[in-house]
Formats: C-alpha cells, sequence, structure tokens
C-alpha cells in the first residue's frame, strides 16, 4: 500500500479483481437467457419425440454449446473494437451472400424450388443472413459514431450509408427470404426511430419504403403472393397449404386453454398436425401443453429480457454501446412479435424464428452473439 510500504499479495489482489469482474457480469440478462433455452429444449424435446427429427434435440444441445463460446468471446472483446471493423464485418458477410448464391446451395427444408441461403462447409449448414443480422447492428452503431466525431450525417452520406445497408437486404430478398429482409428493414427503422435526434430522415426512409410496395409485389415469387393472398383470405389461395398450417397452429393454441394439456400430452403437436412445429410454430406447442399460464410466462420472459436490454443501453457509457443494445433489442422483439402473430394467424406465414426456442443452428448462434455484445456493453461500462 502507497505510503506505508506495504503491499497486499499477490493472490488477495487475484481475488479481489476476480470479485470485481464477477460483479460486474451481467448476471440477470445471463439466467433469463438461459431460462428461455430451458424452455426452448423442453419445447423440442417434446415436439420431436418419437419421430425421425429427435435428432435434431442433440444438436440444438450442441449448438447451445457453440452459441455459449460465441456468447463469451462476443463479451470479452470491446466492441468498440469491433464497431471500427464493422463495415468489414458487413462486407465479409455480403461475400458469404454471393458465395451462397453462386454455390447454388439448398436446404433440407426446400420447398418452393433452388434457393440460395445456405453455405455447407462439410457437415455444417450456414445461414449468411443470419451473420448480416449482427454486423447490420454493428454497422448502425458506426454510422452514429461518425455523426458523433465528424460533420458526415449529411443528406448524401446518408443515402450513401443506406445504399451500402440496402446491398445485403436486396440480395437475401432475392434468395428468396423475404422474411429476414423485413426483418432487417425493421431493425434499421427500429433504431432510427430510438437513436436519431432528428427522425426526419428515418420518416422519408419508411415512406420510400412504404411506396415501393407495389414495385416489391411485382418481383416476388407466386408462393410468396399466395401466402400473402391465404392470409387475407384463405378462398383467395385454397390450394397453397398455408391456409391449413396457420389453421392447425390455431387450434393448437386454443385447444391449450387455461393450463394446458400437459407436457407431452398435444394432440396437435403429437400427431404432427402442426407443420414445422420445431422451427416456425414452437409456440403453437408451448401453448398447447402449458396453456395460456405458460404462454404468459414465456412471453413475460421476453418482456423482461427487453427491458433489460433496454436498461443496459440507458446506462451505457457511450453512444455506440446504446445503439448496439439499442439494435439487439430491436432485432429480438421483431422476432418474437412476427412469430407468435404468425402463430396466431395474425401475419403471413414467413421463416421467422422465435429466438432461442425455434431449432436452428446459425439462428441460435445469431442470438447468443447478439446477447454477448449487450453484456459485453454492460460489463464496459464498469471500467473493462
Amino acid at each position: 500500500m502507497k505510503g506505508t510500504g506495504l503491499q497486499l499479495p499477490r493472490a488477495t489482489i487475484g481475488v479481489s479483481r476476480w470479485r470485481r469482474f464477477r460483479a460486474a457480469v451481467d448476471w440477470p440478462l445471463i439466467l433469463t437467457m438461459l431460462a428461455i433455452c430451458a424452455i426452448g429444449l423442453l419445447n423440442l424435446y417434446s415436439a420431436t419425440r418419437g419421430s425421425k427429427h429427435q435428432v435434431k434435440f442433440d444438436s440444438q444441445v450442441q449448438w447451445m454449446v457453440i452459441g455459449g463460446i460465441a456468447f463469451a468471446v462476443a463479451t470479452i472483446i470491446d466492441y468498440r473494437a469491433m464497431v471500427r471493423l464493422a463495415w468489414l464485418g458487413l462486407g465479409i458477410a455480403i461475400a458469404l451472400l454471393v458465395l451462397a448464391r453462386l454455390q447454388g446451395a439448398t436446404g433440407d427444408d426446400d420447398r418452393h424450388g433452388s434457393t440460395y441461403r445456405w453455405l455447407f462447409l462439410g457437415p455444417f449448414g450456414l445461414q449468411p443472413s443470419e451473420l448480416v443480422k449482427v454486423m447490420m447492428i454493428l454497422v448502425l452503431a458506426r454510422m452514429f459514431q461518425d455523426t458523433e466525431t465528424s460533420s458526415r450525417y449529411e443528406p448524401r452520406a446518408l443515402i450513401l450509408r443506406l445504399a451500402v445497408i440496402a446491398v445485403p437486404i436486396g440480395l437475401i430478398a432475392t434468395q428468396p427470404d423475404l422474411g429476414t429482409a423485413i426483418l432487417l428493414c425493421l431493425i434499421v427503422l427500429s433504431v432510427g426511430f430510438l437513436a436519431m435526434p432528428n427522425v426526419w430522415p428515418v420518416v422519408h426512409v419508411t415512406l420510400a419504403g412504404l411506396l415501393a410496395i407495389p414495385i416489391v409485389w411485382e418481383s416476388m415469387h407466386d408462393y410468396q403472393k399466395n401466402r400473402i393472398l391465404g392470409f387475407i383470405d384463405c378462398n383467395v389461395a385454397p390450394n397453397t397449404g398455408n391456409c391449413w398450417h396457420t389453421q392447425q397452429s390455431i387450434f393448437a393454441v386454443g385447444s391449450g386453454k387455461i393450463w394446458g394439456k400437459g407436457f407431452l400430452e398435444g394432440t396437435q403437436n403429437q400427431f404432427n398436425f402442426v407443420p414445422e412445429h420445431w422451427t416456425d410454430f414452437p409456440y403453437s406447442v408451448w401453448a398447447e401443453e402449458w396453456g395460456f399460464a405458460g404462454s404468459v410466462l414465456l412471453l413475460a420472459i421476453f418482456a423482461f429480457l427487453l427491458v433489460w436490454i433496454l436498461n443496459v443501453a440507458l446506462s451505457a457509457r457511450d453512444r455506440v454501446g446504446a445503439v448496439i443494445c439499442v439494435g439487439v433489442a430491436a432485432m429480438t422483439f421483431w422476432h418474437v412479435v412476427v412469430n407468435i402473430a404468425m402463430v396466431l394467424g395474425l401475419a403471413p406465414v414467413v421463416g421467422v424464428t422465435l429466438p432461442f426456442v425455434s431449432y436452428g443452428g446459425s439462428s441460435l448462434v445469431t442470438f447468443f452473439i447478439a446477447m454477448g455484445l449487450v453484456a459485453n456493453v454492460s460489463l464496459r461500462k464498469h471500467g473493462y
């Protein structure tokens, strides 16, 4: 100790640093994330038990381990260093999207001809569009950082950056993966409305997007149009099967009533009346077996997660960290809202996962990385 000639033992200093680090770790975020993961595994076991898809449970556990490692890495590396490399990361993600299109790889769930969503590296499949979500959040944080340190917040500079952001969105839309493309647009608009000091540029971009809807409609594939038409009125597109998906999902949710039928007792689930109930419709499995009470509990956990992420944003040490948290909150919010709206027949059937609950390695690891970024921002406010 200074002034006394005494020094604390190294072991004591090490213990003190460890206790300080342990106190700085965002335990509410981690525990909430683990709680949703546990629900997801429980739900996946019920959805795949006794079928050829039972191996998906073991695969999901393995992906969760990989996701945990990715979470730790995303937490340890300073988020400011990642933001400095954001444009490079987005460029790599765009290159992977182009490579997937050139490769012409199709996933095992391809139902509408050749798609270009997957890159296969041996036995592993990667969806570059999932990587784009994280890179997009980091790029948005970089854009806000640039406006703080220079006079780059000008219409010309903003249009140029939005044009670059539109490139991966356009590539994803032509895979075709319109659901993910729309989600990315919603993330960008949400961050703009919540984080920009002047929202008028975001309003103008939103109006331009709405005016472009007729052009987007004409460029859509027939099966995408049928999904939307079937959502509006099943009699318009009765032979697409989309109405069947939605109807069976609604039956499953309604049959759970207040307390549910019990674990492994859901008939819509066990007899496979609900299609893709381990990926697109896991919420219908949960609602049928655990009822209204269980459904509200799951939504409450997601609500707490979102509120906590926004709380981290408010207490972040800089604006860049706050924008990252807002971006992650927007990504999580829209995934939950779109997936559950699809399950309840309030939105067309699109391939949007329920975070940490739906089966899928790329989506799962993406959300682990996103939560790692939030934990990173939370850790750095304590001086790390």
